[in-house]
C-alpha cells in the first residue's frame, strides 16, 4: 500500500471534477482526498500501484465532459493514513494558476427540471447544477468556491444544503446550487423605475404579455442585460432601430426550439451541434429561400439572406421562449458602439432610453459579455468565430506553447478589442470589449482587466505588449501602464501580430519549413507608417518577411474611408478612364471638387488593404455607398458571390489577372481595370462578384508557387469571409496545407494572442541566433 498524489491542470473547476473523483473513488474502495488548488485539482489516496494505475486512467479518461485537460500526473509520496475518502474545502493560499470555466448554458437535465410539474426547480428561472450556468461572470476570486461568487449572498435552504451535500446527487458542490425558497428573485420596472407590484409567479407570463403588446423589455442574462422584443412587430423593432441608433446591422434573434428554427433557416449538422452546445453562441445561418413567416426580416438583417440565430442558454429565457412560442430580438443591451450594459443601477439610468421595461434579478455580474457569434462556410462548414465571448472565454487551451516564465499582458488592438494575459504558463483572452474609440468601452476594458489581474493576483512587475499604432486607445494604455509599473514594453506590427496568432493556434511556431502568411484587413499600421491590410510575410526559423502585398493607392478622409465604400472606389480607381461615368453620381459636386483634388496632389499616407478593395468593388457595383457599420460592405459583396456561385458551383476558371506574372506587388489598379471593363460590357454582378473572390484566391496560390510553399496561414478580418475560406479549400492543390484560426476569430480579436506569441518567437529568435552562432564558432575553430 502506497499513497499517491494526482494533479490535474486545466478547465476543470466549477464542472463538479471533484464530485466526479469522490464517486469513482468510492467505486474503487479508496481512502484519501479531493480539492480545487491554486494550480488546478488535487487528489491524494492509498492504493496499490496496480489499482492506483487503474483510478488515474478512468479519472483522466472518464473526465467530466465539459472538462479540458491540459496537464496530468501521479507521483508516489510517503504514506499518509486517511479514514474515508472526502472533498476538502479550497484554499487559496498561493497565487492562482488554473484556467478560468467560461459560462455554461442550460444543461438537459435542468432543461427537464423546469418543464416537470412537481419537481423542486419546476419553473425556477436560476435553476444550474455542475453541468451548467453562470461561471466566470460571476465570480470574484479564485479558487471557484460559492463564497468566492455573487452567489455568496444567497444561504442555501435545507433542500439545497441536502443536495449540496450528498455524493449522489448531481447537484453535489454546485457553486450556483439555488432555488425559488433560497434563490434570486425577480423584479420587473417600468419606464419611470418603479418596480411593478407582479407576483414571482406572473413575471413570465408578464412579460410575453409585454412582448406581444408591441413592448421592448430589457432582460438580465449571464453577461449583461439584453433589449428583446417580438420579431414578428415591425413598428417595435422600427422603435428599437431608432432608440438603439442601429440603421442596418442586423439583429440577433432567439428561437423558442430548433423546429421553429428550421421553418426559415438552413440548419446544418455543424449548425446545430453549436446551437445546442454548452456554448449556445449565435450561429449566423442562411435563410430559406422560400420560407413562410411572419418575421419581419427585412427590418431584422436589412439586405441579408441571412439570420444570427441563438436558442435559450438560461433557465429565465427558456421559460419565457416555451410561453411566448415565437422567436423574439435579442440584441446587446446598449447603444451602437458601446458596451453592454450589466449593471442593475446603470441599467435602470441608461436602458429606458431603448427599453419599455426592465426585468431584471438580484445576482450581480462581476465580468460583462456579449454573446459569441460563429459561422460555417457555405459549402464546406468551415467553422468561423466571429465574436468570442460568453461560452469561449477567457481561457484559451493552448498546451503546445512553452511559454517563457514572466508574465506578460498584451493589450490586443482597437477596433475588436481584447486583451490577452500569460500567466504561470497559461494563456487567458478576453472576451470581445468592443470599440475603443468609445470611452464607455474603455472603462469596460479596464473593468474587465483589472478583474483578471486580481483574479491571479498579478505582481507589478509585467512585460507588456502593443500595437504599434500610437493612436489606438490600448496602445495608449498599455504606455501608461508600463510608465505606472516600471514594466518592459514592446510594440509589435499589427499584421505580423495577426500571422503570429494563427502560427500560435495551429502550433507552427517551430515549423522548419517555410510558412506564406497571408494577412489581410481593414487597417493597420506598416513598419513603413503606411496603412496596411494586403500583406503576405514567410516565416522560417523564428523571422517575419514581408514578402508581398498589394499595391498602395490613397488613402484619404481619415476615417471617413472605411464608413463610405464610394471613397476606396475613388481612390483605388484614380486615373481610369471611365471613372467619371462610374463614381461622379455618387458624390455632391462639391465633394467631387474637394476629393478628386485631394488625389491629384501627391498624397503621403498610402494603403494596400484587401478591406477597402472588398469597399470599392462593392461601390462599384452598385451595392453600397456609406456603410452604418463595418464590413457591411464586404458582406453584401460575399453574398452576392456566394448566391452565384451556389447556382454555377465552386469550379471557377475566370480571373482578373489572366496573364498577368504576380509580383511582390499585387498589380491592384490592373484588377480594378478588368473589373470595370466587365462592368462596362454589363455582365452579370454576380459573376464579376464570384471572378473577384477567385482572383484573390489565384494570387494567394500563386504567392505559394513562387516562393515554393506547402504551408498557408490565414489571418485578418477578410478571413471572415466564408466564400474565400471554401474557394481556396477547394482550389488549392493536395499538396499545400491550409491552416486557419479555430478558437479564436480570424479579426482583430486576435491580436492580442498573436502580440504573446511574437514576443515569444522572439526569444526564440535570439536564442537561435545564439546557438547559431556559437555553432558556427566551434566548427570555424576546428
Amino acid at each position: 500500500m502506497r499513497t499517491w498524489h494526482i494533479h490535474i491542470e486545466g478547465q476543470v473547476q466549477g464542472l463538479g471534477f471533484r464530485p466526479f473523483v469522490f464517486l469513482l473513488a468510492e467505486r474503487m474502495g479508496l481512502k484519501g482526498w479531493v480539492n480545487n488548488g491554486a494550480d488546478g485539482v488535487h487528489v491524494e489516496f492509498n492504493a496499490e500501484e496496480a489499482l492506483a494505475e487503474r483510478f488515474y486512467e478512468d479519472l483522466i479518461r472518464e473526465a467530466p465532459a465539459l472538462a479540458r485537460i491540459t496537464q496530468h500526473s501521479m507521483q508516489a509520496i510517503p504514506l499518509k493514513a486517511f479514514n474515508r475518502f472526502s472533498i476538502v474545502h479550497s484554499k487559496a493560499e498561493a497565487s492562482p494558476r488554473l484556467l478560468l470555466t467560461p459560462d455554461f448554458a442550460l444543461c438537459d437535465a435542468c432543461r427537464r427540471d423546469l418543464r416537470t410539474e412537481g419537481n423542486r426547480r419546476h419553473d425556477y428561472a436560476f435553476t444550474t447544477c455542475t453541468q451548467c450556468g453562470p461561471r466566470y461572470s460571476i465570480i470574484h476570486q479564485l479558487p471557484y468556491d460559492r463564497e468566492s461568487t455573487t452567489m455568496d449572498t444567497f444561504p442555501m435552504c435545507p433542500a439545497c444544503q441536502a443536495e449540496y451535500d450528498n455524493p449522489r446527487d448531481r447537484r453535489y458542490y454546485s457553486q450556483t446550487n439555488s432555488c425559488s425558497d433560497c434563490g434570486i428573485q425577480l423584479s420587473l420596472y417600468n419606464a419611470t423605475g418603479m418596480k411593478e407590484e407582479v407576483a414571482a409567479k406572473e413575471l413570465i407570463q408578464q412579460v410575453v404579455a409585454l412582448w406581444s403588446a408591441g413592448q421592448i423589455v430589457a432582460i438580465k442574462g449571464i453577461g449583461g442585460y439584453l433589449l428583446t422584443c417580438d420579431a414578428s412587430h415591425a413598428e417595435t423593432l422600427a422603435r428599437l432601430r431608432e432608440r438603439k441608433h442601429r440603421p442596418s446591422k442586423a439583429f440577433a434573434l432567439m428561437f423558442p426550439d430548433l423546429e421553429t428554427l428550421e421553418e426559415v433557416a438552413d440548419v446544418g449538422k455543424k449548425a446545430t451541434q453549436a446551437l445546442q452546445s454548452e456554448v449556445a453562441p449565435i450561429v449566423i445561418l442562411p435563410l430559406k429561400a422560400a420560407a413562410e413567416t411572419d418575421l419581419c426580416l427585412d427590418q431584422i438583417a436589412p439586405g441579408l439572406q441571412q439570420v444570427g440565430a441563438m436558442l435559450p442558454y438560461t433557465p429565465l429565457f427558456q421559460l419565457l421562449l416555451q410561453q411566448f412560442a415565437r422567436p423574439i430580438v435579442a440584441t446587446s443591451g446598449n447603444l451602437s458602439n458601446s458596451p453592454i450594459v450589466f449593471e442593475e443601477e446603470k441599467a435602470l439610468n441608461e436602458l429606458f432610453a431603448i427599453a419599455d421595461y426592465l426585468l431584471s434579478d438580484n445576482r450581480k455580474i462581476v465580468t460583462p459579455q456579449d454573446d459569441s457569434v460563429i459561422r460555417f462556410s457555405p459549402f464546406t462548414q468551415q467553422k468561423v468565430v466571429l465574436r468570442r465571448s460568453r461560452g469561449l472565454a477567457p481561457s484559451l487551451i493552448h498546451p503546445a506553447i512553452n511559454w517563457s516564465k514572466q508574465s506578460l499582458l498584451a493589450a490586443g488592438a482597437q477596433l475588436k478589442s481584447s486583451f490577452g494575459l500569460v500567466h504561470q504558463g497559461n494563456t487567458y483572452i478576453s472576451q470581445y470589449l468592443g470599440d475603443l474609440s468609445a470611452f464607455d468601452t474603455q472603462e469596460s476594458y479596464q473593468h474587465s482587466l483589472r478583474h483578471l489581474l486580481r483574479l491571479f493576483q498579478i505582481k507589478p512587475r509585467l512585460t507588456l505588449l502593443c500595437d504599434k499604432h500610437p493612436d489606438y486607445a490600448a496602445t495608449q494604455n498599455a504606455l501608461h501602464l508600463a510608465q505606472l509599473l516600471d514594466s518592459p514594453i514592446h510594440q509589435i506590427q499589427h499584421h505580423e501580430a495577426h500571422f503570429a496568432a494563427v502560427l500560435g493556434e495551429q502550433d507552427l511556431v517551430h515549423a522548419k519549413e517555410p510558412i506564406l502568411g497571408v494577412i489581410w484587413d481593414g487597417t493597420g499600421l506598416g513598419n513603413d507608417r503606411q496603412i496596411w491590410g494586403g500583406e503576405f510575410f514567410q516565416y522560417q526559423l523564428y523571422q517575419f518577411i514581408r514578402i508581398g502585398h498589394f499595391d498602395y493607392f490613397d488613402a484619404i478622409l481619415g476615417d471617413k474611408m472605411p464608413r463610405e465604400p464610394r471613397i476606396s472606389a475613388l481612390s483605388a480607381c484614380w486615373g481610369h478612364p471611365e471613372l467619371s461615368a462610374l463614381l461622379k453620381d455618387k458624390f455632391s459636386s462639391t465633394e467631387w471638387r474637394i476629393y478628386t483634388r485631394m488625389l491629384e496632389r501627391k498624397n503621403p499616407l498610402q494603403t494596400s488593404s484587401v478591406g477597402r478593395l472588398f469597399d470599392a468593388v462593392a461601390s462599384l457595383l452598385g451595392l453600397m455607398d456609406q456603410q452604418s457599420y463595418e464590413g457591411e460592405a464586404a458582406m453584401l459583396l460575399e453574398q452576392l458571390a456566394t448566391s452565384y456561385c451556389r447556382s454555377t458551383g465552386l469550379d471557377f476558371t475566370a480571373t482578373y489577372l489572366e496573364d498577368t506574372l504576380v509580383g511582390e506587388a499585387i498589380p491592384t489598379d490592373l484588377l480594378l481595370q478588368s473589373l470595370i471593363e466587365d462592368i462596362r460590357q454589363q455582365k452579370p454582378a454576380g459573376w464579376i462578384a464570384a471572378k473577384f473572390h477567385y482572383t484573390l484566391v489565384k494570387i494567394i496560390l500563386q504567392k505559394a508557387e513562387q516562393h515554393q510553399v506547402r504551408h498557408i496561414a490565414c489571418s485578418g478580418g477578410v478571413f471572415q469571409n466564408g466564400l474565400l475560406l471554401d474557394l481556396l479549400r477547394y482550389h488549392a492543390p493536395p499538396f499545400i496545407q491550409l491552416h486557419f484560426h479555430e478558437q479564436l476569430s480570424p479579426n482583430d480579436e486576435n491580436i492580442a494572442f498573436g502580440q504573446l506569441v511574437h514576443w515569444q518567437i522572439a526569444q526564440h529568435r535570439s536564442s537561435f541566433s545564439k546557438n547559431k552562432t556559437n555553432n558556427h564558432v566551434f566548427s570555424d575553430s576546428r
